[in-house]
C-alpha cells in the first residue's frame, strides 16, 4: 500500500514534467487578430501563417485587382531580414517576386523588391507586377512589410512564400537557414471568393481556409494522453 501511495505522486510529477516540456516546444506568438498597426491601417483578412512565427494581413479589391498586405515576422536575428513574396509561376522560392525588409547602415527600416530567379541568387529590381506602394517598420523585435500590388486579371489564386534571415551584408540579404520551418514557408491564397470589407461589404464569396497555428487543441490532446499514461504508471508502480 505504501508503494501505491508513492506511485501516484510520481505519475503526477511525470505528467507535469512532460506537459511543461510540450509547452516549451509549442510555438508562442500573438494571433493576427490582436495585432495593431500605425496610422490605423486595417485589413479585411488575416491569418497566422504555419511557420516562422509570422502573420499575414490582406485586403483584396477585385474591382481593380489590387491587394494590400501587411506581413509580420520576427527576423532570425535583430540584424536580419524578413521577406514576403508572390510566385506567379510555381509554388517554391525560384521565380518569387519578393519584398525583403531589413535595416540600413543607420538602423532605419527599408524594403526592397527582388526577382528571385534561382535558389542561388537574388536580383534587386522591379517586379513582374505593379507595386503601388511599399514600406517597412520595426517594433519590439518584430519587422513588418506593408505593400499594395496590382495583380493580373487572371490571377485568382496566389502562391505566396515568406521567409526570415539572420544577416545583411553591404545591403544584400544573406541566405536563410534551411530548417524545416524555412523550407515549409509557402502556401496558397484563393482570391476568388474573398470579401472586400473596404468596398461597402461587397461580397465575392469567402476566402480559402488558412492554416491556424493556435496549438491549444493539439496541446489538449497531448495532455489527455499524458494523463492516461500517468494513470497507467500508477497502476504499474
Amino acid at each position: 500500500m505504501a508503494v501505491l501511495r508513492l506511485s501516484l505522486p510520481l505519475s503526477s510529477f511525470l505528467i507535469l514534467i512532460f506537459t511543461l516540456f510540450i509547452l516549451r516546444l509549442s510555438p508562442v506568438h500573438s494571433t493576427c487578430t490582436s495585432q495593431k498597426f500605425t496610422n490605423n491601417k486595417t485589413y479585411s483578412n488575416c491569418t497566422n501563417l504555419p511557420t516562422l512565427n509570422s502573420t499575414l494581413h490582406y485586403t483584396f479589391t477585385p474591382k481593380n485587382m489590387t491587394m494590400s498586405v501587411a506581413f509580420v515576422a520576427i527576423p532570425a536575428t535583430s540584424d536580419g531580414w524578413i521577406a514576403w513574396a508572390i510566385n506567379p509561376t510555381d509554388t517554391g522560392m525560384a521565380g518569387c517576386q519578393s519584398f525583403i525588409a531589413f535595416k540600413d547602415s543607420k538602423g532605419s527600416m527599408l524594403v526592397k523588391t527582388y526577382n528571385i530567379s534561382s535558389y542561388s541568387s537574388i536580383i534587386e529590381g522591379k517586379l513582374s507586377f505593379e507595386v503601388l506602394d511599399s514600406s517597412a517598420e520595426f517594433s519590439k523585435g518584430t519587422m513588418m512589410i506593408f505593400a499594395t500590388v496590382k495583380l493580373p486579371m487572371t490571377m485568382m489564386e496566389i502562391n505566396h512564400v515568406w521567409q526570415v534571415g539572420g544577416s545583411v551584408m553591404n545591403g544584400v540579404p544573406m541566405k536563410h537557414e534551411f530548417l524545416p520551418g524555412n523550407l515549409k514557408a509557402m502556401a496558397k491564397l484563393q482570391l476568388e471568393g474573398m470579401v472586400d470589407k473596404s468596398s461597402n461589404g461587397t461580397s465575392v464569396g469567402s476566402p480559402m481556409a488558412s492554416p491556424n497555428t493556435n496549438s491549444a487543441p493539439g496541446l489538449a490532446r497531448v495532455c489527455v494522453v499524458l494523463m492516461f499514461l500517468g494513470y497507467l504508471l500508477g497502476l504499474i508502480f
